[in-house]
């Protein structure tokens, strides 16, 4: 199977052991927050695009709504691309910045639809990213306007295309920062490749998933960005972080 990733960074002297220590924290958070975890998402990867386009700095609920108002008012994907702006950013009104989102999406349906071949046709599906290699791929929807690496794993892994690219949000971030698994100056965007690396590049969809879950999972309800729960953490021994705050107290 392909990598979950775009190709993976150089090594550095300590890869082996950030390597084992990713493994240590997946199997122990998957085993303490229930994994395998079913997909929250059943979207095709067109409409998972657009979903998380809607969740950039959004609440989870709030994007949620936002989507479903957004596929109640138009009958189609080419309604909201050729909609009047003011309509579409109405039918928004649920998240953040709708002002910005709605000529955003509509923007990035253009180009979709003029990759497809026609902008003035309905734009396309995307299932063809299914056949193709996970670094091609992400690096198509990369090269679209507004699209980084997290909306990029996201459309591939959560829509039903299924594909072992993993995403990393806030939470996933913070937990792989203080665990040591990346650098303390290295931001969401670059932690993507190299969070990825670190993770065995035949694992499933799911194992992905799971992964992605399972830290997020923890940031949202141990390690926190304010005031971590760090002695009653499942990671503590294996922590710095964890174990420097917990030295202090």
């Amino acid at each position: 199977m392909a990598s979950s990733q775009a190709a993976a960074p150089a090594q550095s002297v300590d890869f082996e052991a950030q390597q084992a220590l990713a493994l240590l924290a997946h199997q122990r958070l998957c085993a303490e927050y229930g994994a395998p975890f079913l997909f929250f998402s059943d979207k095709d990867p067109l409409s998972e695009l657009i979903s998380a386009l809607l969740s950039h700095r959004t609440k989870n609920a709030d994007s949620h709504r936002a989507y479903q108002q957004l596929r109640a008012t138009f009958p189609s994907w080419e309604a909201v691309r050729d909609a009047p702006v003011l309509d579409v950013q109405r039918a928004l009104s649920a998240c953040t910045w709708p002002e910005q989102k709605a000529p955003r999406i509509q923007a990035v349906l253009r180009e979709i639809s003029r990759r497809c071949g026609d902008e003035n046709l309905p734009p396309c599906s995307l299932d063809f990213l299914a056949d193709r290699p996970i670094p091609e791929a992400r690096a198509w929807l990369e090269s679209i306007s507004g699209v980084g690496p997290k909306t990029s794993a996201a459309t591939l892994l959560f829509s039903t295309l299924r594909r072992p690219a993993m995403p990393v949000d806030s939470h996933h971030h913070r937990v792989a920062q203080r665990l040591g698994l990346i650098g303390p100056k290295v931001g969401e965007g670059p932690a993507h490749a190299l969070l990825a690396a670190l993770l065995p590049p035949d694992w499933t969809a799911q194992q992905v998933y799971d992964h992605h879950e399972a830290l997020m999972f923890h940031g949202q309800k141990c390690c926190y960005y304010r005031q971590p729960a760090c002695l009653r953490c499942i990671m503590l021994d294996a922590c710095p972080y964890g174990r420097a705050i917990a030295g202090n107290g």
